[in-house]
């Protein structure tokens, strides 16, 4: 496993959001929408390129939010994948600054590995990957339930934020592919929240 460093601090809370009702967003040529103001403006959730937002797919949850993303066409030449966007509660980003290291040592842990699996067992995940890219931390993760996906971790406008990608169908992505739609996704978010605080 390839960890990234980082400086020690407290544990990362981690929340699983549920899966918000899309009301209005910018919408892409062919009719997709890409981006879309969430929280009462709190934050702008945004596809990466080719991917849009599933309409009705998604949740608000106290002061928290899901959403789904997937292809805006079979056309557009995206890879199959569904990605899903978590916006956890003002001031959770914090959570950042334990570090890569830190980061790490909590996904790899039972507590973090059963945070993340779908049916809330550590038994279920293994941890294949915990990298540092840029502002964010990624994780490489096999669960049972769901199999091979990638989910990106990182903090905008004070808030924690995790993109995750996945075959729809349980199979892994190809190699490469899952690690960059997470970082494009990132990407995508960045430039829509740009100007704000991390």
């Amino acid at each position: 496993m390839t960890v990234a460093g980082g400086s020690k601090g407290r544990r990362p809370v981690w929340r699983v959001l549920p899966v918000l009702v899309l009301l209005a967003g910018c919408v892409a040529t062919g009719g997709g929408i890409r981006t879309v103001s969430l929280l009462d403006g709190a934050i702008v959730a945004a596809a990466p390129p080719g991917y849009c937002l599933a309409p009705g797919a998604g949740r608000r949850s106290g002061d928290g939010a899901v959403v789904l993303m997937g292809r805006c066409s079979a056309e557009s030449g995206a890879e199959p994948a569904v990605l899903t966007l978590s916006v956890g509660p003002a001031g959770s980003a914090g959570a950042m600054a334990a570090g890569g290291a830190e980061l790490a040592a909590y996904f790899t842990s039972a507590e973090g590995r059963a945070a993340l699996s779908r049916r809330g067992r550590a038994g279920d995940v293994a941890v294949l990957q915990a990298v540092g890219s840029g502002e964010a931390f990624l994780l490489h993760v096999r669960d049972r339930a769901v199999g091979d996906y990638w989910r990106a971790v990182t903090g905008i406008r004070g808030r924690l934020v995790t993109v995750s990608a996945s075959n729809p169908d349980g199979q892994a992505l190809p190699e490469g592919k899952g690690r960059g739609l997470v970082e494009a996704a990132v990407a995508a978010l960045r430039r829509a929240n740009a100007g704000a605080a991390g």
